[in-house]
């Protein structure tokens, strides 16, 4: 026979459950949220502009903005579309090599030429390689001119390194353009 054992302190009536345990998510949630307003308030406070495409603070009316490769801002406002005509690129030359780790690399390089009555701080060139279309098969912007500056009547070498030249293009010598610079301001 069996015989059931009921301890004395059982009841009938409804279950008790235990709480479960909430460990540390309002903690985290409190952290996520800070996190969130932290960041927003970079993004929109002036000295985060470089973080806010839409601050516009005082940027010419017009200008686009462009980070060199040290983070020097380039403009394109209408000071620099006039200034662009007085910056040649001359002697274009192209190579194309194995890298290390067996990928071919396209590498475009020429001089620039300062023809203009102002010192460069920074230049940005668009280079567009095209199919037999002539159709954009790969668009890339590079800074090519970082410090020291490029003062008038002065020429440099520039090299632009591009590993994944799409096998569509044309192997003509791509459009390079002036995308964005930097010019040393008038006294």
């Amino acid at each position: 026979m069996l015989k059931k054992h009921m301890s004395d302190d059982s009841q009938l009536g409804p279950l008790h459950q235990p709480e479960p345990n909430r460990g540390p998510f309002p903690f985290a949630l409190a952290a996520g949220i800070a996190v969130v307003f932290v960041l927003v308030g970079a993004l929109l406070w002036p000295s985060g502009m470089l973080l806010n495409p839409w601050f516009h603070g005082d940027q010419p009316s017009g200008a686009k903005r462009h980070l060199s490769s040290s983070g020097a801002q380039l403009l394109f406002g209408p000071t620099e579309q006039a200034y662009v005509a007085q910056i040649h690129i001359e002697n274009i030359n192209m190579s194309r090599a194995e890298n290390f780790l067996h990928q071919e690399v396209t590498t475009l390089g020429g001089e620039i030429v300062n023809t203009g009555n102002r010192t460069l701080q920074g230049v940005e060139l668009t280079v567009e390689f095209s199919d037999e279309l002539h159709q954009v098969v790969l668009r890339e912007s590079r800074s090519v001119l970082d410090p020291p500056p490029l003062a008038p009547g002065a020429r440099r070498e520039f090299e632009i390194s591009l590993e994944h030249v799409p096998d569509s293009w044309n192997l003509q010598q791509p459009a390079i353009t002036v995308t964005a610079l930097r010019l040393t301001p008038l006294n």
